[in-house]
């Protein structure tokens, strides 16, 4: 006997009153506004056809407050599996358009179910976030959603790589899922974040504030450091998606998508040697310089936006797919400030957790002098950058460019923090401080009795740096692999590079240290 025709009428009919979302006419709305419809970004996220929805017939369960009749499809969020860039990935996204994307028991109960699969198979969870919030009418029923949520955000750290776009209103507990998550992209025009708006704060505080302050893409880019990317609408914002996908494993278990099929490159550079200023004391900017020791130039950036004097991101060296973490003289003279140290940090412990390989450039003249960093607790946060490195077992490969000074020094990774290969350029200055302060500190009572105390000061500046400050003195203390011609730089990293893919490193057996937070 064939299936009988009004069983069949009666699945299409549920299923299209579901995909339906909220309807046409705010669909259009979100299209005037620049905005894409939630299920128009996961077809833009996934490979056609291959989405596989779950709980697309979910209903929600409130009862009471003008509710018992209301049709809320999907709970007001979709949740499924995908192929993005030919591997699986798992992701929801919240529908505005259906009682304003807000989260309830059932719309918490997919997300989490999401999570928890996603854990099991081994694949990246993405979530798209544009919500109204908790839905009151369910009281502690959504906010014991969120906690659901944010458990399983805490589980899956470190298992599965988690992205989470920010495409609309994030605001007050909501925020606190994508914060748990590994990176943030939020769009630059139409989406806020924030706990506190601006009525709030100024109802308790007194204090006037507008939502650009506090709540935008580029406040929490540039000021609070929330946001890693910004994006310039939807599209771009999935597509910023697929490209740090494309530099990571699916999980903590795989290798990284390197590239070993493709021809190694073993040629100077000699354009490198035209990068770099005649004297140490001009400053360097280090983006041009990444750009030539990267595989076409390829660099994914994070966090671009916050703490500028530490430049972080993804690329691929000799096919190998690394992590990059350098100083950036360009800006406050490459010193590492509590912003930098908290960026490095985050940024070396993701890539320990996923396999991908460290190259850490150096160019610093020492931590950021000041009372307010003193007071904001350098010492604290710079002790970030020194324990994340330590207990790093990836392969890292550390050059370095010029100036290397005192603690500073330490915390770029050294091979005394770890570091597998050291490489160094002959303009390389690795000592305790710059030859000036060492002179102020060794000779100042010579200085101040010479005849010239200046042509003094010059002179044992000149000697200083001459005998304490050149990279060959640790090269002959085994402190360094070797100093190379900078033109050899990006060949002598991919060579590194590749015969530390075998490399297998072990820590005490523990539950986990306790990172100067």
């Amino acid at each position: 006997m064939a299936i009988a025709k009004e069983v069949l009428e009666e699945l299409e009919k549920r299923r299209a009153t579901a995909l339906a979302g909220g309807g046409l006419d705010k669909a259009e709305k979100r299209h005037q506004k620049g905005q894409l419809t939630a299920r128009e970004r996961l077809d833009l996220l996934f490979m056609p056809e291959t989405f596989q929805e779950f709980g697309l017939l979910v209903r929600h369960n409130t009862r009471g407050f003008g509710m018992d009749d209301k049709d809320i499809p999907g709970d007001g969020v979709i949740t499924g599996v995908g192929y993005c860039g030919g591997k699986p990935v798992a992701a929801y996204s919240q529908d505005f358009t259906v009682s304003g994307g807000s989260l309830g028991s059932m719309h918490a109960r997919k997300i989490a179910q999401l999570q928890d699969f996603a854990v099991k198979s081994g694949m990246p969870i993405v979530g798209v976030n544009d919500s109204g919030g908790a839905r009151i009418q369910e009281a502690t029923n959504s906010l014991n959603g969120y906690g659901d949520v944010f458990y399983r955000n805490v589980l899956a750290s470190g298992v599965v790589p988690q992205i989470a776009v920010i495409a609309g209103p994030c605001a007050g507990g909501a925020a606190y899922s994508p914060a748990l998550m590994d990176f943030l992209i939020m769009t630059r025009n139409t989406a806020n974040m924030f706990i506190c708006g601006p009525d709030v704060i100024k109802a308790v505080t007194g204090q006037v504030c507008t939502m650009a302050e506090i709540g935008s893409a580029q406040a929490n880019a540039s000021v609070s450091g929330n946001v890693h990317f910004i994006a310039e609408d939807d599209r771009d914002a999935i597509a910023i998606t697929q490209k740090i996908l494309s530099f990571l494993p699916s999980n903590n278990m795989e290798e990284p998508p390197h590239h070993l099929t493709d021809e190694l490159v073993l040629a100077d550079d000699p354009e490198m040697n035209n990068l770099i200023p005649e004297t140490n004391k001009a400053p360097l900017d280090v983006k041009p310089v990444i750009a030539r020791l990267v595989d076409g130039g390829d660099f994914l950036e994070v966090h671009k936006d916050f703490a500028k004097n530490m430049v972080v991101g993804w690329a691929r060296i000799g096919g190998v797919v690394v992590g990059i973490i350098a100083n950036q003289p360009a800006f406050k003279a490459g010193c590492i400030d509590i912003d930098a140290s908290d960026k490095g940090s985050r940024f070396i412990r993701f890539c320990n957790a996923f396999n991908i390989p460290l190259v850490n450039l150096v160019d610093t003249p020492g931590y950021l002098p000041g009372v307010q960093q003193e007071r904001g607790g350098i010492i604290r946060h710079g002790a970030k950058l020194l324990f994340a490195y330590s207990a790093s077992t990836v392969p890292k490969v550390t050059l370095v460019m010029r100036k290397a000074y005192g603690g500073a020094y330490l915390a770029m990774c050294p091979g005394s923090l770890g570091a597998d290969v050291v490489f160094a350029w002959p303009t390389a200055e690795i000592a305790v401080m710059g030859a000036d302060g060492a002179v102020n500190v060794l000779y100042g009572k010579e200085i101040k009795d010479a005849k010239d105390p200046a042509a003094k000061r010059a002179e044992l500046v000149a000697a200083y740096s001459k005998e304490f400050q050149n990279p060959y003195q640790a090269a002959g203390k085994v402190q360094i692999t070797d100093v190379i011609n900078p033109a050899r730089s990006r060949a002598a990293l991919a060579l590194a590079l590749r015969t530390l893919l075998s490399k297998r490193e072990t820590r005490p057996p523990k539950k986990h240290g306790n990172i100067p937070l």
